[in-house]
């Protein structure tokens, strides 16, 4: 899966983009993020406080229980504000 990385979260990570291959235990957005938080000092700082962050997956906005089988791409990001 490619994951995309936006704002804040790109800068903790030092990446805007990676393909992960997330273990079949794996299932959810919130699943995703905690297998995530694990790899690396840099990714747990980055979904630290997940209530600052949105989710996308396939370009469509999901909750952290939205089940990531079958999607291709999984967009994390902060809330933006228009104007």
């Amino acid at each position: 899966m490619r994951l995309v990385y936006f704002a804040r979260v790109r800068e903790a990570l030092g990446r805007d983009v990676e393909d992960i291959d997330f273990p079949g235990k794996v299932q959810t957005v919130a699943e995703a993020l905690d297998w995530l938080a694990s790899q690396s000092p840099s990714h747990a700082e980055a979904f630290a406080d997940r209530s600052k962050l949105r989710f996308a997956l396939d370009q469509r906005m999901v909750k952290a229980n939205a089940a990531i089988s079958g999607a291709s791409e999984f967009a994390i990001f902060p809330p933006v504000t228009g104007g």
